[in-house]
């Protein structure tokens, strides 16, 4: 049974999703200079969620070639981290899955440190493995899956290079 407090963050965040407000734009710029300049002490974590993990994926825009970072719930798989293309449920896919898929080549940082690591989005086997591992660390991933429908939500496997 999820906490009050989890129950309060995931409470407030489908409720704005369903409204139409996605808050991940504008709050991803103040998390990723506080996780930065913190070393990965402060940003580390959802609030009321403590298995959800964070971690900071950096990528090029597709387009515009402009370096980008994402804030980003993670798990890991046998040491891998995997993460989930959900836009809070959004209809469309977020920008930076479109960009890992252009430029699959790319950098995180896990608390303090950093890894090089190439993308790819999981096999239809690796996502129904991965999946309720997912979702029983982030459980708005359910209602996120049914607000999307059809569209679905990738898994983004991050293995070392």
């Amino acid at each position: 049974m999820p906490s009050p407090l989890t129950r309060l963050v995931l409470t407030v965040t489908l409720a704005a999703n369903r409204r139409g407000l996605y808050l991940g734009r504008r709050s991803t710029r103040v998390h990723v200079a506080v996780y930065r300049w913190t070393g990965g002490r402060v940003g580390t974590r959802m609030t009321g969620l403590p298995d959800a993990r964070i971690l900071l994926l950096d990528q090029i825009g597709a387009k515009s070639g402009v370096g980008r970072t994402s804030p980003l719930i993670f798990l890991r798989d046998n040491g891998t981290p995997v993460i989930a293309a959900s836009k809070a449920g959004q209809p469309e896919l977020p920008a930076w899955f479109h960009n890992l898929r252009a430029h699959p080549k790319t950098t995180i940082q896990i608390g303090p440190e950093r890894f090089r690591v190439r993308a790819r989005v999981a096999t239809e086997p690796e996502r129904d493995r991965l999946w309720p591992s997912f979702v029983a660390i982030f459980p708005a991933l359910e209602s996120y899956q049914r607000t999307v429908g059809e569209r679905g939500i990738p898994l983004v496997i991050l293995e070392p290079r």
